[in-house]
């Protein structure tokens, strides 16, 4: 069972088609798609999954509203807003999938689709709506210094006068949060610039585990039909790598001694990621992951919560270990490390 150091504002359980990017055969190197500032340069596409099919269109043709915005930025938003329910509503009234507040709505709404209203829980109004209020805070903040696309995700989420007022992102926790968060999503929505040759075995193991995203925890569960189809973390692990024909042992901190371990900078999707209180000893690994790429995993994370999808850099991450035979022969040797 894994304690919860998850980045503040993530919408738990919406995560199904911001994970839905990394289909098989899709793999790409976090690091290859960072430019200057943390962002994705360039003409950007979406990743093959990345967005809902109903919302792609709009995200691809608004994306590229101005300079300030692209699809992948604009597609992170929305995913951080409401995981893409267009039907969300806050607890300080938030609505839609761009999550607008009726002030800002009456103020910044668009009719997207040419109908002649303008509604808020339309997507049809609203994704436009928010890349219209992304390029109108772009303009409102350009003369402030640092980063463009930061200073306007800043006054998205704090305000422009705040922007201003402090010269850049403000020194708000929350709001310099929202910026890390947006510009990390940014990369893993944008298609793959650059793939790597995916593991057969890895890239099945991974389809296997996207299929069981939403599905609620059970401790000891394996997915069997007495399980309900469910899982704990190391059940879904070991029940995604037997479809590839690897056998793995039942419990987490005996997955951890099924492979080489590759360090945080050698980490490939697939690879399966391990949690402990105490990062000195292996037997005392409480959780594992399958790492999928860009900093973020699929796991069961404990009891009330789902499968799901969720950041590796966490102060109790421990480890990894590769469990393919031929992406075990590609990591460096480390004398006796096994």
């Amino acid at each position: 069972m894994r304690k919860t150091w998850l980045v503040g504002g993530v919408v738990v359980g919406a995560c199904l088609s911001f994970v839905a990017l990394l289909v098989v055969g899709t793999y790409v190197v976090a690091a290859q798609l960072g430019g200057a500032g943390g962002g994705v340069r360039g003409a950007v596409g979406l990743a093959k999954g990345a967005v809902p099919a109903a919302y792609q269109p709009l995200v691809q043709r608004w994306g590229n509203l101005c300079p300030a915005v692209n699809p992948a930025l604009l597609a992170a938003q929305l995913y951080q807003e409401s995981g893409w329910n267009p039907r969300a509503q806050s607890h300080a009234q938030a609505q839609g999938i761009a999550q607008f507040i009726p002030g800002t709505w009456a103020a910044h709404g668009v009719d997207g689709d040419k109908d002649g209203d303008r509604d808020v829980w339309d997507p049809n109004d609203a994704i436009p709506s928010a890349a219209s209020y992304d390029c109108s805070l772009a303009q409102y903040v350009k003369d402030v210094p640092g980063d463009p696309t930061d200073n306007m995700l800043a006054a998205y989420n704090a305000g422009a006068y705040a922007v201003i007022k402090y010269g850049g992102v403000p020194p708000y926790k929350e709001t310099q949060n929202y910026v890390r968060v947006i510009r990390s999503l940014e990369k893993s929505f944008a298609r793959p610039v650059a793939p790597v040759e995916p593991s057969r075995q890895a890239a099945g193991a991974i389809y296997f585990a996207q299929k069981q995203l939403g599905t609620p925890y059970l401790w000891g569960g394996e997915g069997t039909a007495a399980d309900g189809g469910r899982f704990d973390c190391s059940g879904l692990t070991q029940a995604a790598y037997a479809t590839v024909g690897i056998d793995l042992p039942r419990v987490a901190n005996d997955q951890y001694n099924a492979g080489p371990h590759p360090s945080r900078e050698e980490l490939l999707p697939g690879d399966l990621v391990f949690f402990s209180d105490d990062l000195t000893d292996s037997r005392a690994i409480r959780h594992v992951g399958m790492y999928v790429g860009g900093g973020y995993m699929i796991n069961a994370p404990y009891t009330g919560a789902v499968i799901r999808f969720d950041k590796i850099d966490t102060p109790d991450y421990f480890g990894a270990t590769r469990v393919t035979s031929d992406g075990a022969q590609a990591l460096p040797r480390r004398g006796t490390d096994a």
